[in-house]
């Protein structure tokens, strides 16, 4: 089963759970979300990596991205929290691809808005062996384009939820990064973009490492 044949399954029993109603208001919420022009904004393909200063992991130690970045080709996946389903589902299928990342020479890293001891925590539910970074502040996110606030119309549905997000992330907002995953090359460029205002679609571990074998394809070319 595909990464988002799993995502599809969960959305599925979510939407019987909650109601039509409900589901129709997140639904709209998403596609405004995308109405506003925000994947014009956002990192793609060819741009180089913006500068991330403020990223610690979940040890609370300070990450050195550009550093990693300078070394070799690294997948970035950012997530919204540990309290989100479809993120969770996306970093077990990310960690379960782990060796074969390892293996075309790259390394992994998930980035979350949340404070260190939620990615710790989300890293020890999902049994996760790569760094998860706590990009403190949502400045790396803001940097990529990919950083919104959650509109007044879905807050309290999180809110009921018990995602406390102003609290969870520390930063008192209600901002969130879009759903995103950058395959950069050695050196900071952007290999290949996957940005997507509907969180309940991610782009499958697969497509990432087919983009880290055209990177190595490239490099012996």
């Amino acid at each position: 089963m595909t990464l988002q044949s799993e995502l599809d399954v969960f959305r599925a029993g979510w939407e019987s759970r909650v109601g039509e109603t409900i589901a129709r208001q997140i639904a709209g919420d998403i596609e405004d979300l995308r109405a506003t022009g925000i994947l014009d904004r956002t990192a793609r393909a060819g741009d180089i990596l913006p500068a991330a200063t403020n990223l610690v992991d979940q040890h609370r130690a300070a990450f050195d991205l550009a550093a990693l970045v300078a070394g070799k080709p690294v997948i970035i996946t950012f997530y919204r929290g540990g309290w989100c389903p479809y993120c969770n589902l996306e970093l077990r299928a990310y960690q379960a691809v782990l060796a074969d990342i390892h293996a075309a020479g790259a390394e992994l890293v998930a980035v979350t808005p949340e404070l260190p001891d939620h990615a710790l925590t989300t890293a020890e539910k999902n049994d996760l062996s790569f760094a998860v970074l706590s990009d403190v502040g949502g400045e790396f996110s803001a940097a990529l384009g990919i950083r919104f606030s959650l509109s007044d119309a879905v807050r309290p549905f999180y809110e009921k939820a018990g995602h406390a997000l102003p609290r969870r992330n520390g930063d008192g907002t209600w901002a969130l990064p879009m759903p995103a995953t950058f395959v950069v090359a050695r050196g900071g460029a952007v290999a290949a973009a996957f940005v997507e205002p509907d969180y309940r679609r991610r782009l499958d571990p697969q497509q990432a490492l087919d983009e880290l074998k055209a990177i190595r394809a490239t490099a012996a070319a």
